[in-house]
Protein backbone atom coordinates (compact mmCIF):
# COMPACT_ATOMS: atom_id res chain seq x y z
CA UNK A 1 0.00 0.00 0.00
CA UNK A 2 1.29 3.45 -0.92
CA UNK A 3 1.15 6.07 1.78
CA UNK A 4 1.73 9.80 1.63
CA UNK A 5 5.10 9.23 3.29
CA UNK A 6 6.30 6.95 0.46
CA UNK A 7 5.09 9.05 -2.47
CA UNK A 8 7.65 11.48 -3.84
CA UNK A 9 6.32 15.01 -3.64
CA UNK A 10 9.20 16.83 -5.32
CA UNK A 11 11.66 16.20 -8.11
CA UNK A 12 14.78 17.78 -9.46
CA UNK A 13 14.12 19.57 -12.76
CA UNK A 14 17.14 20.65 -14.81
CA UNK A 15 17.01 24.16 -16.23
CA UNK A 16 19.36 26.40 -18.16
CA UNK A 17 21.71 28.60 -16.17
CA UNK A 18 22.14 32.31 -16.78
CA UNK A 19 25.63 31.63 -18.15
CA UNK A 20 24.22 29.06 -20.57
CA UNK A 21 21.40 31.40 -21.61
CA UNK A 22 23.81 34.29 -22.16
CA UNK A 23 26.11 32.10 -24.26
CA UNK A 24 23.14 30.98 -26.34
CA UNK A 25 22.05 34.59 -26.90
CA UNK A 26 25.56 35.46 -28.10
CA UNK A 27 25.64 32.43 -30.42
CA UNK A 28 22.22 33.40 -31.82
CA UNK A 29 23.30 37.01 -32.39
CA UNK A 30 26.33 35.76 -34.33
CA UNK A 31 24.10 33.43 -36.38
CA UNK A 32 21.70 36.33 -37.05
CA UNK A 33 24.57 38.42 -38.36
CA UNK A 34 25.54 35.53 -40.66
CA UNK A 35 21.95 35.53 -41.96
CA UNK A 36 22.31 39.27 -42.64
CA UNK A 37 19.24 40.08 -40.54
CA UNK A 38 18.79 42.04 -37.31
CA UNK A 39 16.95 39.94 -34.75
CA UNK A 40 15.72 39.77 -31.21
CA UNK A 41 16.84 36.71 -29.24
CA UNK A 42 15.17 35.34 -26.13
CA UNK A 43 16.02 32.41 -23.87
CA UNK A 44 13.65 31.13 -21.22
CA UNK A 45 14.29 28.62 -18.49
CA UNK A 46 12.43 25.30 -18.35
CA UNK A 47 9.44 27.01 -16.68
CA UNK A 48 9.14 29.59 -19.47
CA UNK A 49 10.57 32.49 -17.47
CA UNK A 50 12.79 34.88 -19.42
CA UNK A 51 16.43 34.16 -18.59
CA UNK A 52 18.35 36.22 -21.19
CA UNK A 53 17.41 38.59 -24.00
CA UNK A 54 19.03 40.82 -26.61
CA UNK A 55 17.73 42.88 -29.50
CA UNK A 56 20.08 44.01 -32.25
CA UNK A 57 20.03 47.63 -33.38
CA UNK A 58 17.33 48.30 -35.99
CA UNK A 59 15.36 45.16 -35.12
CA UNK A 60 11.62 45.81 -35.57
CA UNK A 61 10.22 46.45 -32.08
CA UNK A 62 7.45 43.84 -32.38
CA UNK A 63 10.16 41.22 -32.92
CA UNK A 64 11.14 41.60 -29.24
CA UNK A 65 7.81 40.27 -27.95
CA UNK A 66 7.59 37.64 -30.68
CA UNK A 67 11.06 36.27 -29.79
CA UNK A 68 10.08 36.00 -26.13
CA UNK A 69 6.81 34.28 -27.01
CA UNK A 70 8.58 31.86 -29.38
CA UNK A 71 10.95 30.88 -26.58
CA UNK A 72 8.01 30.49 -24.18
CA UNK A 73 6.04 28.36 -26.67
CA UNK A 74 9.04 26.11 -27.32
CA UNK A 75 9.69 25.58 -23.60
CA UNK A 76 6.02 25.22 -22.65
CA UNK A 77 5.17 22.54 -25.18
CA UNK A 78 8.66 21.11 -25.75
CA UNK A 79 8.19 21.47 -29.51
CA UNK A 80 9.66 23.71 -32.20
CA UNK A 81 7.26 26.57 -32.89
CA UNK A 82 6.92 25.77 -36.59
CA UNK A 83 5.18 22.47 -35.73
CA UNK A 84 2.21 24.43 -34.35
CA UNK A 85 0.98 25.47 -37.81
CA UNK A 86 0.19 21.82 -38.52
CA UNK A 87 -1.20 21.16 -35.04
CA UNK A 88 -3.69 24.03 -35.03
CA UNK A 89 -4.89 23.07 -38.51
CA UNK A 90 -6.65 20.16 -36.79
CA UNK A 91 -10.18 21.34 -35.89
CA UNK A 92 -10.02 19.37 -32.63
CA UNK A 93 -7.19 21.57 -31.33
CA UNK A 94 -7.61 24.74 -33.42
CA UNK A 95 -8.83 26.59 -30.32
CA UNK A 96 -5.24 26.57 -29.04
CA UNK A 97 -4.38 29.14 -31.72
CA UNK A 98 -6.19 31.69 -29.54
CA UNK A 99 -3.82 31.26 -26.58
CA UNK A 100 -2.20 34.66 -26.06
CA UNK A 101 1.47 33.61 -26.14
CA UNK A 102 1.34 30.66 -28.55
CA UNK A 103 3.45 31.31 -31.67
CA UNK A 104 3.02 28.99 -34.66
CA UNK A 105 5.86 30.13 -36.93
CA UNK A 106 9.51 29.11 -37.17
CA UNK A 107 12.26 30.44 -34.96
CA UNK A 108 11.50 28.85 -31.58
CA UNK A 109 13.12 25.65 -30.29
CA UNK A 110 13.18 23.80 -27.01
CA UNK A 111 16.67 23.75 -25.53
CA UNK A 112 17.52 20.11 -24.86
CA UNK A 113 20.46 18.88 -22.82
CA UNK A 114 21.00 15.24 -21.84
CA UNK A 115 17.46 14.43 -22.98
CA UNK A 116 15.85 17.11 -20.80
CA UNK A 117 14.18 20.32 -21.96
CA UNK A 118 16.06 22.97 -20.00
CA UNK A 119 14.54 26.04 -21.66
CA UNK A 120 13.35 27.64 -24.86
CA UNK A 121 15.08 29.71 -27.55
CA UNK A 122 13.21 32.23 -29.69
CA UNK A 123 14.47 34.41 -32.54
CA UNK A 124 12.47 36.99 -34.45
CA UNK A 125 13.23 39.72 -36.95
CA UNK A 126 13.75 37.89 -40.22
CA UNK A 127 11.52 35.52 -42.13
CA UNK A 128 10.40 32.40 -40.28
CA UNK A 129 13.03 30.47 -42.26
CA UNK A 130 15.83 32.92 -41.36
CA UNK A 131 14.81 32.90 -37.70
CA UNK A 132 14.75 29.08 -37.68
CA UNK A 133 18.13 28.74 -39.43
CA UNK A 134 19.81 31.15 -37.03
CA UNK A 135 18.27 29.40 -34.01
CA UNK A 136 19.36 25.96 -35.24
CA UNK A 137 22.86 27.26 -35.95
CA UNK A 138 23.16 28.72 -32.45
CA UNK A 139 21.97 25.51 -30.80
CA UNK A 140 24.26 23.39 -32.97
CA UNK A 141 27.28 25.64 -32.31
CA UNK A 142 26.84 25.15 -28.55
CA UNK A 143 26.40 21.38 -28.88
CA UNK A 144 22.73 21.41 -27.96
CA UNK A 145 20.15 19.10 -29.51
CA UNK A 146 17.77 20.51 -32.12
CA UNK A 147 14.96 18.03 -31.55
Amino acid sequence: MTTAATVATTRQAPTITYAGAAALVQAALKASEAEGVTMAVAVTDAAGQLKAFASMDDTPFLANEVAIDKAWTAAAFRLPTDTWAKIIADPDVAQLAHRPRLVAVGGGYPIVSDGHVIGGLGLSGGTAEQDARAAKTALHNLGLSID
